[in-house]
């Protein structure tokens, strides 16, 4: 992610609607999003296909990376790689073609190497803010390692982290698989040593 130029929101929010690539607005900068690598593809591939057939028939939608979130507390614009919506979705004023959402009940954030300290702390901290948001969830492209944060009755976040294949991970109202999570995903560890 590299910091472009300092401009309103207005102003962002045209550029975006025009732009080729995607880049996201944190309190009048434009931060262009880098691309991802193979398994952080894979990833968010296989979670909106497990989540959208375990909630097909339901309330709650689905969303991938294309989707622009607000977060007015933070003066952020920003796009989650994965978002699930269980009420009626709520989108802001619509400018320039761009639909914003306003209240994602479960983000899911893939990490990166690039990516990992900007999801885990200042990302973290805005999506918080959002009364909507019930759940965090953070899954690593680099080793087998999903962590979900749920909002508690007290407004507290209760952490869980599963590092095992064989057990599975609840997000929203979905029980999945951690093995299906990373179907198809090959480490860099193990490519290197396949390469051998």
């Amino acid at each position: 992610m590299k910091t472009l130029t300092h401009i309103s929101i207005d102003d962002y929010l045209l550029q975006e609607s025009q732009a080729e690539y995607k880049s996201e607005y944190h309190a009048g900068e434009i931060v262009a999003m880098a691309g991802a690598r193979e398994p952080h593809n894979a990833i968010v591939s296989n979670l909106i296909i497990l989540l959208g057939q375990c909630l097909w028939k339901g309330k709650c939608r689905v969303y991938p990376s294309d989707l622009l979130i607000s977060l007015p507390e933070c003066e952020k614009f920003v796009y989650a790689d994965v978002s699930i919506v269980c009420e009626k979705v709520a989108l802001g004023e619509q400018r320039y073609g761009i639909d914003v959402l306003l209240n994602p009940t479960v983000v899911i954030e893939v990490l990166s190497e690039s990516t990992e300290l900007y999801d885990r702390v200042e990302k973290f901290a805005c999506y918080k803010t959002l009364k909507s948001m019930q759940q965090y969830v953070l899954v690593d492209s680099r080793k087998v390692l999903i962590e979900t944060f749920t909002r508690t009755a007290e407004n507290d976040w209760l952490l869980k982290s599963i590092s095992d294949k064989g057990k599975k991970v609840k997000i929203g109202e979905c029980e999945i698989l951690v093995e299906d999570i990373y179907h198809h995903v090959v480490f860099e560890k193990e490519e290197n040593i396949s390469q051998k």
